[in-house]
């Protein structure tokens, strides 16, 4: 009994860290919305962008104003429910908060133009909107759209799929070249790429390391690290040539954020445990990454 209590109240503290997270997500990109995009006149990529573009269409060609959550929500019905099915069902619902609450803060704040600096717009406006897309992955959802195929194609391939979902929006911002004009369309990409690479640096989940630890006790510092990574090594013997004693060394590739619990794990056994951590951009076979729930 005291352990099903100690693991509902694990549960509860993080589902209130989630959903604070996707909150603070959605209250921050529902307001750079209006500070910066709505000011620039840009296009933010994803379904975001498209629902910029289909109001737009609407109001220079119709002249009719299309709500930007009602657009949003339904382009967004299909990807829910897929991830829904494939990817995880309180992963699906917390992104369903963030969709419905950034789109219904974007219709309900008005336009509060900070700078008319189209281009100050573009790199603050991205740095701030990449921010908040972090924040949402943070709390284990997306903030809707290409990021659920962002999700989808990381786990399924073992991929850092940003930048190729950055590729698919630069060609809805190229439609929105030919109908309005191309200068808003290739800031557009600038604010783009510099969102991308903001939740490409703040969002660690899905970038690679290789770890190599010497140490003589390289067993027990895997042992000790095995349970909460969850990813095996490979362990080689050999001899340290400064001074010629045996050495072990285990080689194994981690995610970004495991890197501090293991270096930490693997000192505290053997304070003179050797760490050297390699970038890794392309991994080949199995590799465990814990699903969303």
């Amino acid at each position: 009994m005291e352990n099903f209590e100690r693991l509902d109240g694990k549960r509860l503290a993080d589902d209130i860290l989630r959903f604070t997270c996707v909150i603070a997500a959605s209250i921050i990109m529902g307001v750079n919305y209006k500070i910066f995009v709505t000011a620039g006149g840009l296009y933010p990529g994803g379904f975001s962008g498209i629902t910029f573009l289909i109001q737009r269409i609407g109001d220079q060609f119709f002249n009719i104003h299309i709500p930007f959550t009602l657009v949003n929500l339904s382009l967004n019905a299909v990807p829910a429910i897929i991830s829904y099915k494939y990817i995880g069902k309180r992963f699906t619902l917390f992104s369903c908060v963030a969709i419905g609450m950034s789109s219904f803060l974007t219709d309900a704040i008005p336009p509060m133009p900070l700078t008319q600096d189209i281009l100050l717009i573009c790199i603050f406006g991205g740095m701030i909107n990449g921010a908040g897309v972090a924040l949402c992955l943070r709390g284990r959802a997306t903030s809707g759209g290409t990021d659920f195929i962002a999700v989808a194609l990381s786990e399924r391939l073992n991929i850092d799929a940003w930048n190729y979902i950055f590729a698919g929006n630069v060609c809805v911002l190229g439609i929105a070249g030919m109908l309005f004009g191309w200068d808003k369309a290739l800031y557009s990409i600038i604010f783009q790429f510099t969102s991308t690479q903001v939740v490409h640096m703040l969002n660690p989940r899905y970038q690679r390391v290789t770890l190599f630890i010497v140490s003589k006790y390289a067993e027990e510092i895997y042992e000790a690290v095995k349970v909460p990574v969850h990813h095996g090594a490979t362990l080689f013997c050999g001899t340290g040539l400064y001074n010629g004693e045996e050495q072990k060394m285990i080689y194994s590739v981690v995610t970004v954020d495991q890197v501090k619990e293991i270096a930490r794990t693997a000192r505290s056994v053997d304070p003179k445990a050797f760490i050297n951590v390699v970038r890794t951009d392309q991994l080949i076979g199995r590799f465990y990454t814990k699903p969303n729930d």
